[in-house]
């Protein structure tokens, strides 16, 4: 994987996450792991605050990207999201927003071009704030609620313990990987490959 470090923004990635230590590690971070993932990989900070989120603007996948890990808490990640979008003056269509999934199995990716928030309040802002649905998304399963009655907010922000945190350890690699793929050749490519 090749990183530089600067080039015009022409993308932004978004991880989806709450900031702050108790939130680390939970099922409803896996936006900001595998942001982390990504810096790690190219060896650049996301800690600039700008657009009421954690920065940086880098080369992935050969594309200028602002990277992004809102600190506005999840519910209202697309006033973070907008603001930047509107910045850059880039369509939906250019933002790329990881997230978690409960209505996927632990560990699995899927690829969408576009789509309704599915009952996430995150996308459901970031649809708000960009007036549009039509951004691509990758989400990561964080698997579904143990049994019925259990708390949905108790669940997404539990972390994950055992061959769960092990599936998502190699999960948030594979999102890492599947999103230089979608900057390099395209969501259909990274579609096929990932989903």
């Amino acid at each position: 994987m090749l990183f530089q470090k600067k080039a015009p923004v022409s993308w932004l990635v978004v991880g989806l996450g709450n900031p702050g230590e108790k939130y680390e590690q939970t099922r409803h971070n896996v936006g900001f792991m595998t942001v982390d993932e990504l810096a790690d990989r190219g060896n650049f900070p996301v800690q600039r605050l700008k657009f009421h989120a954690l920065t940086n603007t880098v080369v992935i996948g050969g594309q200028g990207v602002l990277i992004m890990k809102p600190n506005t808490f999840m519910n209202l990640s697309g006033e973070a999201v907008g603001e930047a979008a509107r910045f850059y003056k880039l369509p939906a269509e250019r933002v790329l927003v990881i997230s978690d999934d409960v209505d996927l199995p632990v560990g699995k990716l899927r690829i969408r071009k576009s789509g309704s928030a599915g009952g996430h309040n995150g996308l459901k802002s970031i649809i708000q704030h960009l007036g549009s649905d039509r951004f691509p998304r990758l989400k990561i399963g964080v698997g579904g609620k143990p049994h019925p009655d259990y708390d949905m907010a108790d669940w997404v922000l539990g972390k994950f313990q055992g061959e769960d945190k092990k599936a998502m350890d190699a999960a948030v690699k594979r999102a890492a990987d599947a999103v230089e793929c979608l900057l390099r050749h395209g969501a259909d490519k990274a579609m096929n490959q990932f989903n």
